[in-house]
């Protein structure tokens, strides 16, 4: 695929990367970092939030995630550690019941963890995936807010907005919910997610894997300073998520916005010239 050319400083909140062949088979893409790192570069991207893929169940992240930071060095990758938990996302009956139950295994985050995770510098933030990870115990979401680092989520119709309201937004930390809180496709979702958008300062949304234009426009035009790019690589190829920001009717101001203003608030690492 040929070099996207456009006059934008773009940085990316959605990158995975996967450090071994065990990540790579769980997560059924095999794609090297320097391969990862040479589509960012055909679609302008100068520097991407990583994080790691989803690992088996059972399986602890504290590998993968310093995986990740060891492969950020040198490279245009800003590490997030990835957490689990033995909470059950859902909200019915059967969900409440294990919820009784739930108790954190030694695979789980701690809050140990996050707090190792918050002074390390090789880490800028957080990446929940409650749909297949599990949600964290109040301890250590606890411990989250007092770190105050960004927080992206992973929701859709498993984790739903609402969801993401009721146990998530009532902590004091930044949360991006990525593709606007509606993977796969499902509209009212990302129209639920930008409702919330008026009701929570701390609250972003990311571009990944969004796809309708509608959706999109109105997200930027509604609220210029919280929408953030995403490209959901590698399993997207970065230049299709630039594609479709870059062909949405707005101004290039609120695309400078999207691409790199706002996702630099967010994440300070990103930044041009950025000690990483």
């Amino acid at each position: 695929m040929l070099g996207l050319e456009h006059d934008f400083r773009i940085v990316d909140t959605h990158a995975s990367l996967d450090p071994d062949e065990a990540s790579v088979a769980a997560h059924g893409r095999d794609i090297t970092p320097e391969r990862l790192e040479r589509e960012m570069h055909q679609a302008g991207i100068v520097r991407a939030v990583a994080s790691p893929g989803r690992r088996a169940p059972g399986r602890s992240y504290l590998r993968a995630n310093n995986a990740v930071a060891r492969l950020a060095v040198d490279r245009p990758f800003v590490a997030f550690a990835r957490l689990n938990g033995p909470r059950d996302p859902g909200r019915g009956p059967v969900s409440a019941v294990r919820n009784l139950r739930a108790e954190r295994d030694d695979h789980h985050a701690r809050p140990d963890d996050v707090e190792q995770y918050s002074y390390d510098d090789r880490f800028h933030g957080f990446t929940l995936v409650p749909p297949h990870d599990g949600l964290p115990n109040a301890d250590v979401l606890e411990r989250l807010e007092a770190a105050d680092l960004p927080v992206i989520v992973h929701g859709g119709r498993a984790f739903p907005p609402d969801a993401v309201e009721r146990e998530l937004l009532g902590y004091d930390f930044p949360v991006v919910l990525a593709s606007f809180g509606g993977y796969p496709l499902d509209t009212a979702l990302m129209n639920r997610t930008l409702d919330l958008l008026g009701d929570h300062d701390r609250l972003y949304v990311d571009t990944s894997a969004v796809r309708y234009r509608e959706i999109l426009e109105r997200g930027v035009l509604e609220h210029p300073d919280r929408v953030v790019f995403g490209s959901g690589a590698p399993h997207v190829h970065p230049n299709v998520g630039v594609m479709e920001v870059l062909t949405l009717d707005v101004s290039e101001d609120l695309m400078r916005r999207v691409f790199a203003k706002n996702p630099v608030r967010l994440v300070p690492a990103l930044a041009e010239g950025a000690d990483v």
